[in-house]
């Protein structure tokens, strides 16, 4: 009878040894703070996916970046965290096809463009093939871009010049050069500090950046426009490396809630928090201007030459008949926001 317990405790012993090393522990690493949108999404994101595996995977969400924001695709790529997500645009001329989720006028929520975004990834992979040593779980994109300024109500164009804005890179920065304004390229934390100094006196950004970074009760006006101005591309990520060395099973599990499930998580979250950051500016008495159709057009023919040189390096990166992609793009997006 000893033997027997003996045997059934080694036993025991070596199946809970064989569950602990069952696990996986992803370090999961977030630029922005955990209150924000995007740091919450990639939480609900790793929340179900270890529901989805029963506790087999899990996250361990490190209380803040192993790196400042442009550092992280390569923190990731390097193995210093084994998840999180970037804005192209942090490391210019790096990532070219993402780049047409940023073009003018796309659409009015984050939701549908990154739903769309991913939609039409999931159709070329040269575009994720863009992103080598990482897993790409899904791009997606923040929502409708808006002027931001402490100094005047911009109504035109020519309202743009003269003002010092910061803009995060990527399609954004070249937009605003063609529309004649003087952009300097920043990360989006820094946007308090730049504002609060006089520094800079305006900045591009998403409704939920006014609260996210502070700066709500620093800004004085906004012009928004149909679609957005612009919008940032982001590609939420893990490390290859960890993601070849999971089961069968459990890549299965990562990929079942990659691609358009990813998208929606993080697309829905920022719209919740662009409507509030509304709200917000309406209570703290920030004028707010809705572009009209001269502008809008204005807009549309200063940006227009920057969308055939999207078409342009976008074939020089192999992705084929890059007019048709990006069609195919708008076409999905009007067809979500129906």
């Amino acid at each position: 009878m000893k033997n027997n317990l003996i045997s059934l405790s080694v036993a025991a012993l070596a199946g809970l040894a064989g569950s602990a090393q069952a696990q996986t522990i992803l370090t999961a690493s977030s630029w922005l703070p955990p209150t924000h949108t995007a740091s919450m999404a990639q939480k609900e994101w790793c929340d179900l996916l270890e529901a989805n595996t029963k506790g087999r995977i899990k996250c361990n969400i490190l209380p803040r970046g192993v790196t400042p924001a442009p550092g992280t695709y390569d923190a990731v790529k390097n193995g210093l965290a084994d998840l999180s997500y970037t804005v192209h645009g942090y490391t210019p001329g790096r990532f070219i096809t993402p780049q047409m989720a940023e073009l003018p006028f796309l659409g009015n929520s984050s939701e549908t463009i990154s739903i769309a975004f991913s939609r039409v990834t999931s159709k070329h992979p040269e575009i994720a093939a863009e992103h080598p040593g990482v897993k790409v779980i899904s791009l997606f994109t923040h929502g409708p871009g808006i002027v931001f300024n402490t100094k005047r109500a911009i109504t035109k164009v020519d309202d743009l010049s003269g003002l010092k804005f910061r803009v995060g890179g990527g399609m954004v920065n070249e937009m605003s050069k063609a529309l004649g304004m003087n952009v300097t390229l920043k990360p989006a934390p820094d946007s308090y500090e730049l504002l609060s100094s006089g520094v800079m006196d305006g900045t591009l950004f998403p409704a939920e950046s006014t609260e996210s970074f502070k700066i709500d009760k620093i800004i004085k006006h906004a012009t928004t426009f149909p679609g957005g101005l612009y919008n940032t591309s982001f590609v939420f990520m893990m490390n290859q490396a960890k993601y070849e060395k999971l089961s069968p099973e459990d890549k299965k599990a990562v990929d079942d809630i990659s691609g358009e499930t990813a998208a929606r998580i993080f697309g829905r979250g920022w719209d919740k928090v662009d409507r509030r950051a509304f709200a917000l500016m309406q209570a703290n008495g920030v004028v707010i201007t809705k572009a009209d159709a001269k502008f809008v057009a204005d807009v549309k023919a200063k940006t227009a030459p920057l969308e055939q040189a999207w078409i342009k390096a976008a074939e020089g990166k192999g992705l084929k008949n890059p007019a048709k992609v990006l069609a195919d793009f708008r076409a999905e997006i009007a067809k979500l926001e129906k």
